[in-house]
């Protein structure tokens, strides 16, 4: 599939597999409406983009509101005229044990991972069905196939993704001519492991990085451009991408 010229939502786009895979679909020609919270970061990146002889709007989105979602994808029409490829990529990650009880933190999970991923997906829907045509893509991780100590409710968060992105596939594929990808990676060096408030699991999950070599965000950009680039009859339903030396 020919990117050049296509236009993409790529939402948690200030930081981290967001920023890294808005320039690799502008590198790919792909016009980039690139959301999140810190406007500063992405005028930032825009900025970055347009230097590099991309297109990019900078768009201030939270997830979490519905009405801020519609009135960016509002935007996004208004400069490029349409959208054709979806990435609800905002997410968080703090870690604590159930039993910490940091309730504030489940909510803020449930909030921004899965209800941001709901509602991106419903301000856009429409405009592809329409269209019958364009992709989907949202972030899960290896959380959504497994569960871990401490991950609990960010477990639970992931799996829900999952399974929204393979209803969604398996609803809007025949019928409007929609893909849908759901990315699963492994351990990717991010700001996700800023969110951890928990002192014993921020330690162990820094840890980590002596064990072994992450993931680069620029490593999933370039998955979702692949995914994005398969033969029109093929859909990547899911991507379950790892490092190397990673045992679990």
């Amino acid at each position: 599939m020919e990117l050049k010229g296509k236009v993409a939502l790529v939402t948690g786009a200030s930081s981290g597999i967001g920023a890294a895979t808005a320039k690799k679909l502008a590198e790919a020609g792909v016009k980039v409406g690139i959301a999140a919270r810190r406007s500063d970061r992405l005028q930032a990146l825009a900025d970055e983009i347009r230097a590099a002889g991309g297109e990019a709007l900078s768009i201030e989105m939270d997830v979490t509101n519905p009405v801020a979602v519609t009135r960016g994808v509002g935007t996004l029409l208004e400069r490029f005229g349409t959208v054709d490829i979806v990435f609800a990529n905002a997410g968080l990650m703090p870690a604590s044990d159930i039993t910490s009880l940091k309730v504030d933190e489940w909510h803020r999970m449930v909030d921004v991972n899965i209800k941001g991923v709901f509602n991106t997906v419903a301000a856009v829907l429409p405009i592809l069905c329409e269209r019958k045509a364009g992709h989907i893509v949202t972030t899960s991780s290896i959380a959504g196939r497994k569960t871990f100590p401490g991950l609990g409710v960010y477990c639970a968060t992931k799996h829900a993704v999952a399974a929204f992105s393979d209803t969604l596939r398996m609803e809007v594929g025949k019928k409007h001519n929609i893909r849908v990808t759901c990315l699963q990676p492994g351990a990717v060096e991010s700001e996700l492991f800023e969110h951890v408030s928990d002192p014993g699991y921020r330690a162990q999950m820094e840890g980590l990085k002596e064990q072994m070599t992450f993931l680069k965000s620029e490593d999933i950009g370039d998955a979702v451009v692949y995914a994005l680039q398969a033969p029109a009859h093929v859909d990547l339903a899911e991507m379950f991408i790892m490092p190397t030396a990673q045992p679990w």
